[in-house]
């Protein structure tokens, strides 16, 4: 299936009014895109950047219930995650697997406790279960995890939960709710509310690569623009005040070899309270996150200094080989969109529930939750946009929904498999083009096939969303994906139609914009030294 944003644009300005219309294209409002779209209502949604590009694609690529949740006794988060998780595999199993982690233990008391937790963590998942928890005595935690720092190490506890990749999953959203009849398009800017009677009935939105301006009138809007949230509240009705207190969180890429297998370790508690995951991931390994205060969103938000030295020393105390600067392949940071609660200390302790709520203009705000509850979020916001804008009534159908692809014939390491059902197209695309078969780079294992595809089939426009949100190699390898660039960028101003000097042009516009963003991603140049 091809889908071309210009089908979108066709969409928006044929049509005079939509039941529902989503600002906002991240996990949730891509959620709320399908759901809205599974339901029969007609639904567009507008994304200020590239599917997925802020929050949503930054995650620590777990579809998890949220193991720390369980020790601020937060049971129905956590059993609500659960069950979620479940759905997440149940509904694409080419995009979510099981990943085992190792808890290691320095005395039997912590054995004790996070054996007794964790077990309770499965009954909890009760029929989504990933796989049994159990403690495991000391040369069994060393076989799963082989690059386990032995010292001190008693014993370990051994759990399941599920791992993804976000933005992948977040283009599988976009293209069932394409598939289902909705409207999703990217690089569209909301610039101001159209209110009728003091109701906020659409939108004037601006398309960012052409600047032609849209006005979009819908029964419904809602606002899922994560941590811009407070910007579209506040466009709304100026003088409201602001509900969330945004923090942000850095991850670490190593190479594999720090902690070969496909275990990884949870650890339960760093010095400043929170828990630190090392995962094995694309046959790299994820290590994050970290959690400071900003003072208010950005879409490429710096890592610090002091976030980089805190991972790469809590990593080195659990890792036998200790990681050093010089072994980051690529640093990312994203920021949460964590809601303000009474008396929270610290952004540890602000709220990961989501937040939903209608404006007295009736704009639908929803913010704040996790990737694992997007679904669930998603039902909520439709349902409140049905009753408020007073659509007929449907049922959620999303629950036992498969998404776009969905296939069980895979191979697990089969590095085409998140592209599920659509794989025969790369192959096809690859046999009648055999240039198509080569790798970007060498330490990149990504093919030219992807970049054709992604600007064929998946909406891309830019080099950052083929390099960073479709393929995942400024994530993998920031120094060799900006070697791969140029290139890239030749393949997609060839898909994109472009010719002759617009064509260099185009190629020299977008090197230079991806280079000053991937460079961020580059130990040594994303934060002083």
């Amino acid at each position: 299936m091809h889908v071309q944003r210009s089908e979108s644009l066709e969409r928006i300005e044929s049509q005079d009014i939509w039941d529902i219309l989503i600002v906002g294209g991240g996990a949730t409002g891509l959620g709320t895109g399908v759901d809205a779209a599974s339901r029969g209502y007609s639904t567009v949604l507008l994304e200020a950047a590239d599917f997925c590009q802020a929050t949503s694609s930054r995650s620590t690529k777990l579809a998890h219930g949220g193991v720390r949740y369980l020790e601020q006794m937060n049971f129905s988060l956590v059993y609500d995650a659960l069950h979620e998780r479940g759905r997440m595999r149940r509904n694409a199993p080419h995009l979510v697997d099981d990943r085992s982690l190792i808890v290691p233990t320095y005395s039997r008391w912590e054995t004790f406790y996070y054996g007794i937790g964790l077990v309770l963590y499965d009954l909890l998942s009760g029929p989504f279960s990933f796989g049994r928890s159990y403690p495991m005595v000391r040369n069994s935690a060393f076989q799963h995890v082989p690059g386990l720092n032995p010292v001190g190490v008693r014993a370990g506890v051994r759990y399941h939960d599920g791992q993804f990749d976000d933005s992948r999953y977040a283009m599988t959203l976009a293209l069932t709710m394409h598939e289902l009849g909705g409207c999703p398009a990217n690089h569209m800017q909301v610039i101001s509310l159209v209110k009728e009677n003091g109701k906020v009935r659409g939108v004037v939105a601006a398309d960012k690569l052409t600047g032609k301006e849209y006005t979009i009138r819908a029964r419904s809007v809602v606002n899922a623009t994560g941590i811009f949230t407070d910007i579209l509240r506040q466009m709304d009705s100026p003088a409201v005040k602001p509900i969330l207190q945004p923090s942000q969180g850095i991850h670490l890429m190593l190479d594999k070899s720090f902690c070969p297998g496909e275990t990884g370790i949870l650890i339960p508690k760093t010095d400043d309270g929170r828990v630190v995951f090392i995962l094995p991931w694309h046959d790299k390994l994820i290590v994050g996150t970290t959690d400071t205060e900003v003072s208010g969103p950005e879409m490429e938000p710096k890592a610090t200094s002091e976030e980089v030295d805190f991972l790469l020393e809590h990593v080195g105390r659990y890792l036998a080989r200790k990681p050093q600067r010089k072994d980051v392949r690529s640093v990312f940071n994203g920021i949460r969109p964590l809601i303000k609660e009474g008396g929270a200390d610290g952004t540890s302790a602000l709220s990961r529930d989501h937040h939903l709520t209608v404006s007295d203009s009736e704009l639908v705000t929803i913010a704040g939750g996790k990737w694992t509850t997007y679904r669930k979020m998603s039902e909520d916001v439709v349902d409140v946009c049905a009753k408020t804008a007073h659509l007929p009534e449907v049922k959620c159908r999303t629950s036992n929904m498969p998404l776009h692809g969905w296939t069980r014939d895979f191979e697990k390491d089969d590095p085409f498999r998140v592209y599920g059902s659509d794989v025969q197209y790369l192959y096809d695309m690859m046999d009648e083009d055999e240039t198509l078969v080569e790798f970007l780079h060498p330490r990149l294992p990504y093919r030219k096939v992807e970049v054709i595809w992604a600007v064929r089939s998946e909406m891309a426009q830019t080099l950052y969303g083929v390099l960073a949100l479709r393929t995942r190699a400024l994530l993998l390898d920031a120094a060799a994906t900006m070697e791969a660039a140029p290139e890239v960028a030749r393949l997609m101003a060839a898909e994109l139609g472009l010719t002759g000097d617009e064509a260099e042009k185009w190629v020299d516009t977008e090197l230079a914009e991806f280079d000053k963003i991937a460079s961020q991603y580059v130990v040594g140049s994303c934060c002083e030294l």
